[in-house]
């Protein structure tokens, strides 16, 4: 894996930052996608001091301006990308249960901003990078309350759930990923969905019962398939209980 460039947005915590921090294990130079420059700084001092090639990446991926200039300093400093990892998200509510009749507007377009457009806008951004080099991953951070299947189950954990902007958010995500799968189909480029499950972090005040190590891992072997695997319609993965991964259904 080495000399190889992986950008990561949303990596200076939770699971952007393990999943720098892995890629890094593994080699990869990681790029760390932050808006907060301090923290991005710390990020990157962090995971250099535990021995991977990071370097903070100025991105916010909610401001095309942003964007334009990080994956211009991405041209000038590297030529290429090997491995994008869409990371970044965040999950806002209304109301006290977060009913459907309770969202506003104003919400469902801030969360779509990110988990959506924000993704879309910096996949267009740097889809030339990843198409100059030989195999490129983009990993699209997803979740099983994006899955219609899963959120619509009686029997299901979740089917009492009944919030809209971040599981309507992460459905259009895996829409928008199927659909660059399949226009890149006949690329080498390989474009999937990772299910972290529900990991702790600060999204949910750490109350996951996963670590973000753990979510992490699912992102790492999507970002690290290869060229056999297929791609494609096979967007889904999940970890399962027993640790290995399963298509998770949409």
């Amino acid at each position: 894996m080495t000399n190889m460039i992986a950008l990561i947005t949303g990596a200076n915590k939770g699971i952007g930052f393990a999943t720098a921090r892995q890629l890094g294990a593994l080699g990869m130079t990681v790029l760390v996608g932050a808006r907060d420059a301090e923290r991005g700084r710390a990020a990157e001092r962090e995971l250099r001091d535990g021995g991977a090639d990071a370097v903070f990446l100025p991105l916010d991926i909610t401001d095309a301006e942003s964007v334009t200039a990080a994956a211009k300093q991405v041209e000038a400093e590297y030529g290429r990308l090997d491995v994008l990892v869409n990371n970044a998200g965040i999950m806002l509510a209304d109301g006290a249960r977060g009913l459907p009749s309770e969202t506003t507007l104003a919400t469902l377009r801030t969360v779509y901003e990110t988990n959506v457009f924000g993704v879309a806008t910096v996949t267009n951004a740097l889809l030339p990078l990843l198409r100059r080099a030989p195999a490129a991953r983009i990993v699209n951070v997803s979740s099983e309350v994006g899955s219609i299947a899963v959120m619509t189950d009686p029997a299901g954990a979740l089917f009492e759930l009944t919030s809209v902007p971040y599981p309507s958010s992460k459905a259009a995500l895996n829409m928008l990923t199927a659909m660059y799968a399949k226009e890149l189909r006949d690329t080498p480029i390989k474009v999937n969905a990772a299910n972290p499950g529900y990991c702790a972090t600060d999204m949910n005040s750490n109350s996951g019962f996963r670590t973000a190590e753990q979510g992490a891992e699912v992102s790492v072997h999507l970002a690290t398939l290869p060229a056999d695997e297929p791609s494609g319609l096979l967007w889904g993965f999940q970890m399962d209980a027993g640790g290995g991964y399963g298509v998770l259904p949409w």
